[in-house]
């Protein structure tokens, strides 16, 4: 499960990550968490097309409140 950040800060809600999507995708980031690599981190505009990436928020170290899947097309995103 990999963190997400709007804008730098963590979001408080699946509701906000759907809602930033939706409104200004670069503006949400991916944060890789596994030791073993091979994790994209960066904007989800620029992830790889036909990709899926599960998040959990707010912080996937210290609160797992929510949970989500980022599907991305061609130029269009998913929320699951």
């Amino acid at each position: 499960m990999q963190g997400l950040f709007i804008n730098y800060r963590r979001p408080k809600s699946k509701k906000e990550v759907v809602e930033a999507i939706k409104a200004s995708p670069d503006s949400v980031s991916l944060e890789a968490t596994s030791i073993f690599g091979k994790e994209y981190e960066g904007p989800i505009t620029e992830m790889p097309e036909n990709t899926n990436v599960a998040c959990v928020g707010p912080d996937p170290y210290t609160r797992r409140d929510f949970y989500l899947t980022i599907v991305r097309n061609k130029n269009t995103f998913k929320i699951k």
